[in-house]
């Protein structure tokens, strides 16, 4: 048994009536829109390539500002960072192409 009797939850109402339909008929239940359903798409793979750009560029400044720097690290994460400039312009163009097909 536990220590707030037998019948009673935190909210203060009974297990049952939160359990039951009566007490989701009297809340309005909040609708949230469908989530992509495809993981991979496009266009998430271009949100989630100009999240890693941007988390790469604050790291570049970082490390650029300190006094110690490490010129190879430097240039590898420059180069990453080219790189994924190149993914992100070509999804950019293939998701909204300049020219008329």
């Amino acid at each position: 048994m536990s220590a707030w009797g037998a019948g009673s939850c935190l909210l203060g109402d009974s297990c049952q009536d939160v359990l039951s339909n009566e007490h989701a008929a009297r809340k309005p239940r909040v609708r949230f829109p469908p989530l992509d359903s495809n993981l991979h798409s496009l266009s998430r793979q271009l949100i989630e390539l100009r999240i890693e750009h941007a988390d790469l560029d604050a790291t570049i400044d970082r490390l650029a500002e300190g006094s110690a720097q490490d010129e190879l690290l430097l240039r590898r994460l420059k180069k990453r960072r080219l790189a994924l400039r190149d993914q992100i312009a070509r999804l950019e163009n293939i998701l909204d192409p300049k020219e008329p097909a």
